[in-house]
């Protein structure tokens, strides 16, 4: 693959929540990826091509994002935020229904006054488009495909699989600077921050004391704050609901759903975390049925045995995770949801 030009230095726009920005065309983002399509190990995707010369809000600043893949902790970001709405249709990756919020580099987007005119956008088709004036489509498309398996199966290479190297510095939690820029940066409220941080400080010491005290000292048995403990030692219930997007839904009290759970907190191999805890109670509508996602450790797509549900406005908001700005759309099994009526 040739090289695709001499990428700028990278502009500096500390942007924060709420600016409006606009996505650069696609021959001045072009300028700022190497060979592989990527900005500091950052792939730019061919989902994100369809906004380019559109306008948009600044959803979160992504200077910092929790580690999915080993499990190391929170990771440090450079220089990229979070656009409102820009989330991944996975077109270019298999059909992927994860829709993960996407990473922009400010090197991508330049900052515009809400009241002035837009520029004549770019075409804004999306990454299915091959006609020409094209040429980055090419170059993204075989970035978005990793080698293959042993056995031949497609992997997929995208934004949430290359984090680690994209984000390749832990941030510590003691790095207290963190908390200041939540707020400074818009990404949260000093109380949601503070809030968060109490969490994660408590959950620390939970994990700690949970090695080295004995249980009849240790506060509800070592767990991490939301206190969601699976019940079942075999195998877990499943139930059909053939929930269609639109519908409203209830999600069950905390105490019905971890009666679903194995000590793993999983539900037929699907996980419910502390996070998801928060929404127990609450009602929202179907936003649509999953049954594709990426494994961001192998890029393998996986297939679902039986759908899950992925609600309207339900996101990890980071309240128990040292208020990391990913929000991502949690996945949901029927059997912890209940048809409600509809308000009259």
């Amino acid at each position: 693959m040739t090289r695709l030009r001499a990428v700028e230095e990278p502009k500096v726009l500390n942007l924060r929540v709420g600016e409006t920005v606009e996505v650069l065309s696609e021959a001045e983002i072009m300028a700022t990826l190497d060979e592989k399509g990527e900005l500091d190990e950052l792939p730019f995707m061919p989902e994100m091509l369809a906004y380019c010369g559109k306008r948009l809000t600044v959803h979160k600043v992504a200077y910092k994002l929790c580690d999915t893949i080993s499990r190391s902790g929170m990771r440090r970001m450079e220089r990229a935020v979070h656009l409102t709405g820009a989330r991944c249709d996975g077109q270019a990756h298999g059909g992927c229904q994860t829709a993960c919020l996407m990473y922009w580099k400010e090197a991508w987007l330049k900052r515009v006054d809400p009241g002035t005119p837009p520029a004549s956008e770019d075409s804004g088709t999306g990454p299915d488009d091959l006609a020409q004036g094209r040429p980055l489509l090419p170059v993204l498309r075989v970035a978005a495909r990793k080698e293959p398996e042993s056995d031949g199966e497609e992997r997929y290479s995208c934004q949430a699989t290359e984090l680690l190297r994209a984000a390749p510095a832990c941030l510590p939690m003691k790095e207290f600077g963190q908390y200041v820029t939540d707020v400074q940066t818009g990404n949260a409220s000093v109380f949601f921050m503070l809030r968060a941080l109490l969490v994660g400080l408590f959950n620390r010491y939970q994990v700690r004391s949970k090695r080295v005290l004995p249980k009849w000292l240790q506060i509800r048995g070592g767990l991490k704050w939301g206190f969601v403990e699976g019940r079942l030692s075999g195998a877990t219930p499943n139930m059909t609901l053939d929930l269609q997007p639109g519908e409203l839904v209830r999600i069950k009290s905390k105490e019905e759903i971890l009666k679903t759970l194995n000590k793993d907190l999983l539900n037929r191999g699907m996980g419910f975390e502390e996070e998801m805890s928060r929404y127990c109670g609450q009602t929202a509508r179907v936003l649509s049925r999953v049954d594709r996602c990426i494994d961001e450790k192998t890029g393998r797509m996986l297939t679902m045995k039986s759908s899950c549900i992925i609600l309207e406005g339900v996101v990890c908001a980071g309240a128990y995770s040292v208020s990391c700005p990913r929000q991502f759309v949690p996945f949901w099994r029927e059997i912890w949801l209940e048809r409600v009526q509809e308000p009259a």
